[in-house]
């Protein structure tokens, strides 16, 4: 059996585990992100590997990470949480720092290909992956590779253009009006109150005390979603579309997704839209990191 170390890399805490070849989590445990420098934050990553390699041998270390990762030259492009991240080749200086085989690949796909592994998509080729939040990211996945795009913005959702783009040029924005965030700013300007004083339960649980107006906005804004959806599966037609996120564990979330394509099908018998929720929750990205690893180093063996 062969052992990786995986970390899961985030702006407030690295999440990392012992894992093997068929995914299982053997240790896991977390530590707060660095802030300050990327020398600190390499330590913090010597100091799990040397952790590891006290009791295994470690045949390579897979990491998720934050930002638009460029799996090939080890770049990560974009914003995040971790401005450090942005700039130097993160691949190179941690395969020196370590001595071991790198790959890294972007959170949401690490999220998506834990799912295709042996998650809810374990059983198809070709699925969409929604991680529905603030924003709304996400992932494709064709023939059971992420499909990363000329600039690393493959699924990144959120940014398609849905609503009153004849009146402004960056109109509204899928994640403006379909993500937890865009509801929150819904709810909060139809009430005329701060967004601060909101967030995605306090929402839901003014909806179940039969608050009208926010009842209406929850409406709105699951047919939003159900749009996107359904233009997507026109776009790529996927075999299943998978839903993650806090949100995706809401009773009954998926199942009035789903009632509202099938009212928007219509006429449309041949067309199938199979939307589920992700099976993983925190532990997803590593899994799909590990994945990423298995999957790039069974390229570079052929």
């Amino acid at each position: 059996m062969n052992y990786y170390a995986v970390l899961d890399v985030g702006g407030s805490s690295i999440k990392y585990a012992l894992m093997d070849e068929l995914g299982e989590i053997i240790d896991k445990s977390s530590v707060p992100t660095p802030k300050e420098s990327l020398e600190l934050f390499l330590d913090q990553v010597d100091f799990i590997v040397k952790r590891y390699q006290s009791i295994y041998e470690l045949k390579g270390m897979a990491i998720s990470m934050p930002g638009a990762v460029n799996v090939k030259t080890g770049y990560i492009a974009g914003l995040s949480a971790l401005p450090y991240i942005h700039g130097p080749n993160m691949k190179e200086l941690l395969q020196e720092r370590t001595h071991l085989t790198v790959e890294m690949e972007n959170d949401a796909n690490c999220a998506a290909l834990a799912e295709g592994w042996i998650g809810a998509a374990k059983d198809v080729m070709d699925y969409l992956c929604l991680v529905i939040g603030t924003g709304i990211g996400g992932a494709v996945v064709l023939n059971k590779n992420i499909r990363h795009g000329k600039n690393q913005f493959c699924g990144e959702f959120g940014y398609m253009i849905m609503e009153d783009y004849l009146d402004k040029p960056e109109g509204e924005t899928w994640s403006s009006l379909a993500a937890v965030g865009g509801l929150i700013n819904k709810v909060a300007k139809r009430k005329g109150m701060d967004p601060d004083s909101f967030n995605g339960k306090r929402i839901f649980e003014l909806a179940e005390k039969g608050d009208s107006e926010v009842k209406d906005e929850i409406d709105k804004f699951m047919k939003r979603l159900a749009v996107g959806i359904y233009n997507l599966q026109y776009m790529l037609d996927p075999e299943k579309i998978l839903i993650g996120g806090a949100i995706s564990s809401r009773e009954g979330f998926i199942e009035r997704i789903n009632e509202i394509l099938l009212q928007m099908k219509r006429s449309q018998n041949d067309l199938t839209i199979n939307v589920e929720r992700c099976q993983f929750g925190n532990d997803s990205n590593l899994i799909g990191a590990l994945y990423h690893f298995l999957q790039r180093q069974s390229v570079h063996s052929k």
